[in-house]
């Protein structure tokens, strides 16, 4: 399946510009995205790490042109983090498709230079399947989100989840019983 083998070895020499700029803009794309882009700590930036790294192994599996099942993995791990934040699907999903702007951007004298055309258009096929998974993922992963909401509030634990810390409900409660008590 090496449709864009000589592409394939091009991106493999850009591969860290490349991931750079496309990191930069998908965490650009957080309300705090200046912490979530300077920290490297597993520990203090959990979704900046994730990001990074879920991104550099979409990145190496479309290079390599891998099946589309490899994909799934880093997807989910980039799209679990952007499913629970307040994006909309189009805006969890952009920044797979903005991989094609990237890709031209840092090879726009190499592409110029080389007739890579064809190349070029079977990775943006193939980027654009991959956007596709995401988006699946996307949808799946706010599916089971409204789930949880849903048995929280029949089970009755929305009032804990929802009302800040727990025991303040449970020191109202015991107030509550208290004064009953006191009235018998």
């Amino acid at each position: 399946m090496n449709t864009y083998s000589e592409l394939a070895e091009i991106l493999a020499a850009k591969q860290k510009q490349i991931l750079d700029i496309w990191t930069e803009r998908t965490l650009g794309t957080y309300s705090a995205p200046g912490f979530f882009k300077k920290s490297l700590d597993p520990f203090a930036n959990p979704v900046g790490v994730q990001i990074r790294s879920g991104l550099a192994a979409l990145f190496e599996l479309l290079r390599d042109q891998a099946e589309p099942a490899a994909f799934v993995g880093p997807l989910d791990q980039v799209i679990r983090i952007r499913a629970v934040q307040d994006f909309t699907a189009s805006q969890a999903v952009v920044p797979f498709l903005e991989l094609k702007w990237v890709v031209k951007e840092v090879l726009a004298q190499e592409l110029q230079r080389r007739l890579l055309a064809d190349q070029l258009n079977e990775f943006e096929c193939a980027v654009e399947r991959m956007a596709l998974v995401g988006f699946d993922l996307y949808c799946q992963c706010r599916e089971q989100l409204y789930r949880n909401r849903i048995q929280e509030l029949k089970s009755g634990r929305a009032r804990f989840t929802d009302g800040g810390c727990p025991s303040r409900f449970l020191d109202a409660a015991a107030r509550q019983e208290q004064m009953e008590n006191m009235r018998k």
